[in-house]
């Protein structure tokens, strides 16, 4: 028997198998929303070390993202082809380069040329696997519609003819996955991998309750899904899972997740993983630490330094960031954490600030007034005492050079002493500094803020835990 890696030819000897294709299809490919964006750039380098030209994106068409992070070019091989052949069955397709480190191949589907179409790719998908998907959802609705060119797409690039290569497509979270179902249920000839990074229906039942994974193998999924009104995504997600052949999450956590969610265990769990090449160079990375810590030490004496002043050299910063998601993204944790730890810094009185940022996305109507006043007033100083020593410099130079020791209180003109005073003056407040530096869209019902209030982190002089909730 002839072995699998092999092929015959006309002439009857073997003829090696092309090595496969790997498309990576999802939503967040060149166009951020969240955290799978990151996951994706992250990984390019070494995907484009293992499979080279054989590795490409696929996502949808946003003019806006595709303007600064996307740069048109022709795909040589079966990609160029199929997108060509697509192109003449009136779904574009902009193939061309993603704009990061490796520079991956990447096809970018135009899911609104569809649109005319919604109603029967929504009808298949309840007749084929009973997935409802209301009309009024523009998001379900985009989501179908990429669906459906992804599975042409993908049909277009299996149907090339002999002489293909194999086909392994991977599909991350609900939103990207659409095509799944159809795909198996048409026999597309390609391995299948789909990936959820934490379930649709978990998002929800977490942030609503706090003993989540305690009631988690209790729970009716479908009588969850409708109490929350996600059951097309839940229905989506499920179907991709029990579609695909290959089934991956991220941790135990998220299995468990899936196993009870969705009712398959993940086959596979890949962690995401950190990228430690850009590090590799120690005298670089040190470079550009000093670099941004300079930058952070200027926000902070803008932010504080006008109610008060503390050392510099013996503050240390912490940062949490993620999508604005309260209880799930541990911002509760991380508040209560930080008011235990304001409370023992007193009590021990160590002699260290700690400056704690909260980075999110939450709705805001524009910077804080304060916070745009503080930067445009220390941005003055900056000025003027550049320019005073500037002038100290030249007159200092001048008097040295003809042999004098100079009276240094003469060095400056009373124009910049006088500015420099007025500038202090304006650059002085009474008020603590504002614990957020945005005008919140909600203010009165937003957690964050809400809790940062109730554990009394309010960045008076005796805190040696300030807060920024940016």
């Amino acid at each position: 028997m002839m072995p699998p890696e092999t092929l015959p030819n006309s002439s009857g000897g073997p003829t090696p198998t092309p090595e496969p294709l790997l498309l990576e299809v999802a939503w967040e490919a060149c166009n951020q929303l969240g955290g799978i964006y990151t996951v994706l750039r992250s990984k390019v380098p070494s995907m484009i070390t293992r499979w080279g030209d054989r590795y490409c994106l696929v996502g949808p068409y946003n003019e806006s993202t595709a303007a600064v992070e996307f740069e048109p070019a022709p795909l040589d091989g079966p990609i160029g082809r199929a997108v060509e052949q697509l192109d003449q069955k009136a779904v574009v397709a902009h193939a061309g380069r993603w704009l990061v480190t490796g520079r991956p191949q990447v096809v970018l589907l135009d899911y609104r040329q569809v649109f005319g179409q919604l109603d029967q790719i929504k009808y298949k998908l309840w007749e084929d696997h009973g997935i409802p998907t209301p009309g009024e959802d523009e998001l379900i609705g985009g989501v179908v519609a990429f669906g459906e060119v992804c599975r042409r797409f993908l049909n277009q690039l299996a149907s090339l003819g002999a002489g293909s290569p194999p086909l392994i497509a991977h599909f991350h979270e609900w939103m990207g996955s659409a095509a799944v179902p159809t795909l198996r249920r048409d026999g597309w000839p390609g391995a299948i991998v789909f990936t959820t990074h934490a379930t649709v229906l978990g998002r929800y039942l977490s942030t609503n309750n706090p003993q989540f994974y305690d009631h988690l193998p209790f729970l009716d999924p479908d009588k969850e899904a409708a109490e929350f009104n996600v059951e097309s995504q839940h229905q989506l997600e499920r179907a991709a899972a029990h579609g695909a052949h290959v089934f991956t999450t991220v941790s135990d956590v998220a299995a468990e997740e899936c196993s009870c969610l969705l009712g398959r265990r993940p086959d596979l769990l890949l962690p995401n993983g950190l990228n430690i090449q850009r590090f590799a160079a120690i005298h670089e990375f040190q470079n550009l630490h000093r670099i941004y810590k300079e930058k952070i030490h200027q926000f902070t004496i803008s932010h504080f330094f006008p109610s008060y002043s503390f050392n510099l050299d013996k503050t240390l910063y912490l940062f949490t960031s993620g999508r604005y998601e309260y209880r799930n993204k541990g911002m509760d944790l991380t508040i209560e954490a930080l008011a235990r730890l304001n409370h023992l810094l007193q009590e021990e009185d160590v002699p260290v600030t700690v400056v704690a940022f909260i980075v999110t996305k939450a709705q805001v109507r524009s910077i804080s007034v304060q916070a745009l006043h503080s930067s445009a007033v220390l941005s003055e100083i900056r000025s003027a005492t550049d320019a005073i020593t500037r002038q100290i410099g030249e007159q200092l130079f001048a008097t040295a050079a003809t042999g004098r020791f100079p009276d240094l209180n003469t060095l400056v003109d009373d124009y910049w002493r006088l500015r420099l005073r007025r500038t202090i003056q304006a650059w002085r407040r009474d008020l603590p500094p504002s614990i957020i530096t945005h005008d919140l869209a909600d203010e009165s019902n937003d957690p964050v803020l809400s809790q940062l209030r109730d554990c009394r982190l309010w960045n008076l002089p005796r805190d040696k835990v300030k807060v920024v909730y940016h």
